[in-house]
């Protein structure tokens, strides 16, 4: 008999959650004999009877979980799993050294909608994020507006800067100054209003 640290997988089998979902489950289940003989003696097929230990385990305490908590306690629902599979492992002459949940497959229905939740959750994070942002800016604005409130020359000295950045651009700025617009005349309209006035003279 081979005394040797050996694992198998316990293939996928269709067990339901307590919330009625049925989902595919398979396990990795590591084991060792530990007593040779009480193997050989005390079951015709010790190795079926390990196997089907780990599948009605499985049964048993998938069967009282959510399907919820059976993908995100995967270690916890493990410890149940070996914790039941070694006391009958015992009886057989096997120590069952680790069993795992190595895959969870659910219906792709389900599947889909785990998806849309996923991607819901992932939106209202980032709407979350951006109102964050957009609440730091406004409040940086309203601390802006009461240092220069309190400083005439430090929005004289804004302004400037503002004109340097957009000459240096190339932009048009467009100021409002106290009783509207006024015209800007060209060079070559001030020469002639000039000479008219001369002329008139």
């Amino acid at each position: 008999m081979d005394l040797r640290k050996t694992s198998i997988v316990v293939p996928g089998q269709e067990v339901l959650t307590s919330d009625s979902i049925g989902v595919k489950l398979s396990l990795l289940l590591t084991y060792q004999v530990a007593d040779a003989v009480k193997a050989a003696h005390e079951s015709q097929n010790w190795y079926g009877d390990l196997y089907n230990a780990a599948q009605l385990a499985a049964r048993s305490v998938v069967g009282g979980v959510t399907v919820d908590a059976l993908l995100t306690q995967r270690l916890e629902i493990g410890a149940q799993l070996l914790a039941r599979v070694q006391l009958e492992a015992a009886k057989l002459g096997v120590g069952v050294i680790a069993l795992e949940v190595k895959d969870a497959m659910l219906p792709n229905d389900l599947k889909r909608a785990f998806s849309d939740v996923l991607k819901a959750k992932q939106e209202g994070q980032a709407a979350l994020e951006r109102a964050r942002g957009e609440s730091a800016s406004l409040r940086n604005l309203a601390n802006a507006a009461r240092v220069l409130e309190g400083n005439p020359a430090l929005m004289n000295l804004r302004l400037m800067q503002s004109l340097s950045a957009a000459q240096s651009a190339g932009n048009t700025l467009v100021l409002g100054m106290p009783g509207g617009f006024v015209p800007l005349k060209s060079s070559k309209s001030a020469v002639a209003s000039e000479e008219d006035g001369s002329a008139k003279t």
